[in-house]
């Protein structure tokens, strides 16, 4: 029966089209509607412009050591993809739950969702909380507010499990992630001659091409002990026409890295290198010509931490014995850096999400669903210790 209920409610789940450009406002006052026919109260967080909200609930006591489940809401766009089905109609084949969002991650919030009347009739000894954002995907921009609003209105939670997939693996770690714009003013003028303006795309390729160089002596100078520090140009525009020196140009870049310092750093150190070698020459043909670097976003990593509760309570829950990383960021390390100790696990794999024809498999489903029952079990307890009865082992991800 509640599988039933889990595809049912991830149907409704994929048909909100909740692109993170859009509104995801409908898909909330779905799960509060859900969650009032159970008799449980939810609160909403919205955004300045009231065009998106997040959404937190606690089904039982409000007492100290509970657990937040926290999914986003959020999608990523199809534009451009080759689907064989409806993005935003589930499509059920072999066993596979075809959608956008089917494992990133509706799929976890339709698991939780269905399981919402059996927790209303188990006597909970702490509370579950439901804690959902809207635009993790463009930045982990909501789960600060949503965070703040969460421990404002609830006794200190114990942990939180984030639903992201990882084939319901426990992960511990993850890189944070930081992106920045780095904008290039040049000169304009006739591309006859060249040498009377400054080609703001040329300068912007010599600082793409200095990023890589700061980056590998920045790590020379401090060696890792983690996951390798990244770095990605994802978008780039400038110039008006072929036969015109382009007087502008703009990049988009993101550093991804496990001390979460490592994207600041790249940024001082393009910005000294731009005054020291590029504008100089650049200057003395045009006065005027700059290079600006702002931070767009940045989400901390989930930093390993052997002790964690929440590491130790998922190890237990799902009876593995080691925890891993994921190369994805998420609001983990929000949750972390808040002072709530943080997991990652969810059902569906990684490898299908932002994909054309994003699935979750059946048995994925019924993992998590599994997973979840334990942990309602566990909170019937009283205790607040993690559910494991001797210190879990832990693998390092470095």
């Amino acid at each position: 029966m509640t599988m039933s209920a889990t595809e049912d409610l991830l149907a409704r789940l994929i048909a909100f089209d909740t692109t993170s450009r859009y509104s995801n406002t409908a898909l909330i006052d779905f799960v509060a509607d859900h969650l009032a026919a159970h008799g449980i109260a939810s609160h909403r967080v919205e955004s300045e412009d009231g065009t998106k909200a997040s959404l937190f609930a606690t089904i039982g006591p409000n007492v100290a050591g509970g657990v937040v489940l926290s999914g986003h809401t959020d999608v990523v766009p199809v534009a451009d993809q080759v689907w064989t089905s409806d993005p935003f109609t589930l499509a059920v084949r072999d066993d596979r739950l075809h959608g956008r969002g089917a494992c990133d991650m509706k799929g976890f919030i339709a698991c939780v969702l269905a399981l919402v009347p059996d927790l209303t009739r188990t006597p909970l000894a702490v509370p579950l909380h439901l804690a959902l954002s809207y635009d993790e995907e463009v930045g982990c921009l909501a789960a600060p507010a949503l965070i703040d609003a969460l421990l404002e209105a609830v006794a200190p939670p114990a942990f939180a499990i984030i639903g992201e997939p990882t084939e319901m693996r426990v992960a511990q770690a993850h890189r944070g992630i930081a992106s920045f714009a780095t904008s290039i003013s040049g000169r304009a003028g006739h591309s006859s001659k060249p040498d009377a303006g400054v080609n703001a795309i040329v300068a912007a390729a010599q600082c793409i091409g200095a990023l890589g160089q700061i980056l590998e002596e920045q790590e020379a100078e401090a060696p890792r002990t983690g996951e390798k520090t990244t770095i990605n140009v994802g978008r780039i525009e400038g110039g008006t026409a072929v036969n015109i020196i382009a007087g502008r140009c703009r990049f988009v870049w993101e550093c991804r890295s496990d001390d979460g310092g490592a994207g600041e750093r790249l940024s001082r150190g393009l910005d000294a290198w731009a005054r020291q070698v590029l504008l100089p020459p650049l200057r003395e043909v045009a006065p005027e010509a700059a290079v600006v670097t702002e931070r767009l976003v940045a989400a901390p990593p989930l930093r390993l931490a052997p002790e964690s509760p929440a590491v130790a309570a998922a190890l237990a829950l799902s009876g593995q014995n080691s925890a891993g990383r994921v190369a994805f960021a998420s609001e983990a390390g929000q949750f972390q850096q808040a002072g709530i100790p943080a997991v990652v696990i969810g059902p569906g794999s990684a490898a299908q999400a932002h994909q054309p024809d994003e699935f979750v498999t059946r048995e994925q489903i019924e993992t998590c669903l599994a997973f979840l029952r334990r942990l309602a079990a566990w909170a019937t307890r009283s205790a607040t210790r993690p559910p494991a009865a001797s210190t879990p082992a832990f693998r390092d991800p470095a």
